[in-house]
């Protein structure tokens, strides 16, 4: 077993979960980037697609839910500078 394969995260208070550098580093997850979500036998999984959709299109309307998710992920790249 790859011991980058199993490690311990904490859930914040609104259930998210930062997901270790070097498993970052390894799939090539940057900020931004979607990953897909399942749980199968009470296991979650999380996977980057294998094809990185955008996840804006030209002229798409911008809802108040894009909004909340990018200054969400503003402060997060600001934790960590």
């Amino acid at each position: 077993m790859d011991i980058l394969s199993s490690m311990q995260v904490k859930v914040t208070r609104n259930y998210q979960v930062t997901i270790p550098a070097e498993i970052r580093r390894k799939l090539g997850i940057k900020i931004g980037d979607i990953l897909l979500v399942r749980c199968e036998d009470g296991v979650i999984i999380m996977e980057k697609p294998k094809l990185d959709l955008p996840t804006f299109k030209l002229g798409k309307e911008v809802t108040t839910r894009d909004i909340e998710r990018a200054v969400e992920e503003a402060l997060e790249e600001d934790e960590y500078i």
